[in-house]
């Protein structure tokens, strides 16, 4: 079994001393259920143009015995679909980790962070790479499991309005009028923690899952990793040993960053991604001490999913309203250079808007009611002008969304398959346990699974092994407001109950 070469002189060692060793120098020969990790990385980004800060693909590789699974987390905005990744990424990835390393393609996972940075041509040839070096770093690992909480960074960016539906925040649409809003979303505080240290006691790595779109972007406007990125780099300047921290996102497809629609100062991820960045720091620390021979279980299943089939529906409601809201303009009196000024005379003094009071004193002294009639034309005019600025912007909401329907209807159509057939992964390292999906799971999804699992630490990641757009919830996806989650999606509602149901058989057996 030795395999040290060379003498080791002047040292007496203990039969558990030299154990220890022999595992560390030695994991190919050590003993059966350890449980080995190793880490890598490749900067992704490209350097063709202007950037904020770096890229990355990072691979975190574990075996057990006979299994393997590895992880890879990806600053980029989904794993093909959208973005730059291309479609044929996963399938290049796993075919080449296969051929080069004997790892089953179904125990190779890919998580997208969702940042919506530029990566460079070559994104899959330098993954693969990664997870290459990081296979040839094997080493003995312990594992330990926690959650943190952070609730500051993020939003749901759904509303309730005063008529039953719901609208989103987004920069392509305008907000809803404060009047209209009753109520908002929920979202997920969690961070959930694996902590994976060297038989030294030194960090290996670090996988925080979190739920938040990372798109608040940084004051260049450049490409970025946004919060992930900063996030990450806070983690491993402060864990130190040359640790590497894995950002995997969540169900984040209705959470924004909290200040997203901000335009008095300019968007700045930093201090969100360092905020997060404590508080995965302080959870790990909170994190027992990691056990030894923690067990690694890995599944891959497929799914089928049915097609949305109610697109022609939508689209004719959505015309149909388009045209009620036409022709519910008003003609007035107003333009925009003229509503304005008329509009702050109204609201700073709504009894004497036209004059001081005395004009109005002076006027009622004569006999006359001048200034009163001019008022109330304005505020007629007024009352026109902003409902058909509130319709303006309901249907530029509509415009969007009529345009996302017709897309999918569209990808229906050409589809070969009466189903959609998508992955649903589960990964367990000892206490830690995480179920994957390529879609944008809306947060309540994960509040549902994480409740009903029998898991203690069970945990969530969207984006996952492809990308299908947007899942909300099977409510979500028949609200009558339209929000971007009901109409760039995919999927029937019934979606919802089929994953959740499988997740559930799945984390039996995990």
């Amino acid at each position: 079994m030795m395999c040290v070469q060379g003498p080791i002189r002047g040292v007496l060692f203990s039969a558990s001393i030299l154990a220890s060793l022999l595992m560390t120098v030695c994991p190919a020969t050590a003993q059966a259920d350890v449980l080995l990790a190793g880490t890598a990385r490749a900067d992704i980004t490209d350097r063709t143009q202007p950037f904020n800060d770096p890229l990355f693909a990072k691979a975190l590789v574990l075996k057990q015995n006979e299994t393997v699974a590895v992880l890879i987390t990806v600053d980029a905005v989904a794993i093909g679909g959208i973005g730059h990744i291309r479609d044929s990424f996963l399938s290049t990835v796993r075919e080449s980790l296969q051929t080069s390393l004997g790892i089953p393609p179904r125990q190779v996972f890919v998580n997208a962070s969702h940042c919506h940075g530029i990566v460079c041509s070559d994104v899959a040839e330098r993954t693969i790479a990664a997870v290459q070096e990081a296979w040839k770093h094997l080493v003995p690992v312990r594992a330990g499991s926690g959650v943190g909480q952070e609730v500051r960074i993020m939003e749901n960016r759904r509303l309730r309005l005063v008529d039953g539906s719901e609208a989103d925040v987004r920069r392509a649409y305008s907000m809803p009028w404060d009047d209209e809003v009753t109520g908002i979303g929920p979202v997920d505080p969690e961070i959930g923690l694996l902590r994976l240290d060297r038989l030294d006691g030194t960090p290996l790595a670090a996988v925080y899952n979190f739920a938040c779109h990372p798109i608040h972007g940084v004051p260049s406007g450049l490409s970025s990793a946004d919060f992930p990125g900063f996030a990450s780099t806070v983690i491993e300047e402060n864990l130190g040993h040359g640790a590497m921290a894995f950002f995997v996102q969540g169900c984040a497809g209705d959470i924004n960053p909290v200040t997203y629609k901000d335009v008095s100062t300019p968007h700045d991820c930093e201090p969100f991604g360092n905020m997060l960045g404590l508080n995965v720091l302080r959870g790990l620390r909170a994190i027992a001490e990691p056990v030894d021979q923690a067990t690694l279980r890995v599944m891959n299943e497929s799914l089928e999913i049915p097609w949305a089939t109610d697109f022609e529906q939508r689209i004719r409601t959505l015309e149909a309203e388009q045209t009620k809201m036409l022709n519910s303009l008003q003609a007035t009196n107003l333009n925009f250079r003229t509503f304005l000024p008329l509009y702050i005379q109204h609201a700073v003094n709504p009894q004497y808007p036209a004059w001081y009071s005395h004009r109005y004193l002076l006027d009622q002294a004569n006999g006359r009611q001048d200034l009163e009639r001019l008022d109330a034309e304005n505020r007629a005019g007024l009352k026109a002008y902003e409902q058909n600025i509130r319709t303006m912007e309901k249907l530029t909401k509509l415009q969007t969304n009529l345009q996302l329907l017709k897309m999918h209807q569209r990808q229906v159509e050409q589809a070969e398959s009466k189903m959609l057939t998508v992955e649903v992964g589960g990964l367990r390292i000892g206490e830690f346990v995480m179920v994957t999906f390529p879609g944008e799971l809306t947060v309540q999804i994960g509040l549902n699974i994480k409740q009903a699992s029998p898991h203690r630490f069970t945990f969530v990641a969207g984006y996952t092994n492809g990308y299908i757009y947007y899942t909300p919830t099977t409510e979500q996806r028949l609200n009558t407001g339209y929000a971007q989650e009901d109409c760039d999606t995919l999927v029937a509602p019934e979606w919802q109950q089929l994953f959740e149901t499988r997740v559930a058989e799945m984390l039996s057996t995990l």
